[in-house]
């Protein structure tokens, strides 16, 4: 039982990894997402040709400018869609620790009974500790990702809109807003199953 929290501990550091890892594409996402807001904005000024004043005579420049706009829109929605790919394969690894977990408790083909997965050695976490922290880990990971797939999903029928700052600023604040994974919740669970340093 002992090797088993063991290797839990080990998933665990490698968690804590890509923790990290989402946390610098949170940033990485909401600084892409403003880029993106910024440029939707802008063709909104870009479509009005009241805004052209004397060159207005130039001809073709609002469509030279708005080409010019949607490339460099069309580059940042590449950018974000690889960041979601990065997103997508954190929550992939974690629920494939989740169904290894649940693998680790199995011996031979008989399954740990509830006693013996609640049961303590010392100061080191039950085996039911390390499965539930797993899973809550995987669980919030998961939601999240698909909170931030529909936020940044709703951005290319926005740019399209006559008037879209209202939705632009409601979606920015929320992807601000969001992780919605509270950092103290996720080191209480990291407490858990570290009670004992690996030696």
């Amino acid at each position: 039982m002992d090797s088993i929290v063991k290797k839990y501990q080990q998933r665990f550091q490698k968690i804590r990894e890509e923790m990290n890892r989402w946390e610098e594409l949170q940033s990485q996402l909401i600084s892409q997402f403003s880029n993106a807001s910024s440029i939707i904005q802008r063709l909104q000024v870009i479509r009005d040709s009241q805004n052209y004043g004397a060159l207005r005579c130039v001809e073709g420049i609002e469509s030279v400018l708005l080409a010019k706009q949607m490339d460099s829109l069309q580059i940042i929605f590449v950018s974000i869609n690889n960041t979601m790919k990065e997103f997508c394969g954190i929550v992939s690894y974690l629920e494939k620790v989740v169904c290894d977990s649940k693998q680790l408790v199995k011996v031979g083909s008989a399954q740990m009974t509830t006693k013996q997965l609640k049961q303590r050695i010392g100061v080191k976490p039950t085996l039911a500790d390390c499965l539930e922290g797993i899973r809550l880990v995987e669980e919030m990971h998961q939601s999240e990702y698909l909170l931030k797939l529909s936020v940044v999903s709703a951005l290319p029928s926005i740019a399209l809109k006559p008037s879209a700052s209202g939705d632009l600023g409601a979606l920015h604040q929320l992807l601000v807003d969001q992780p919605n994974i509270p950092r103290e919740e996720v080191q209480y669970i990291y407490d858990i199953i570290f009670a004992e340093n690996i030696s």
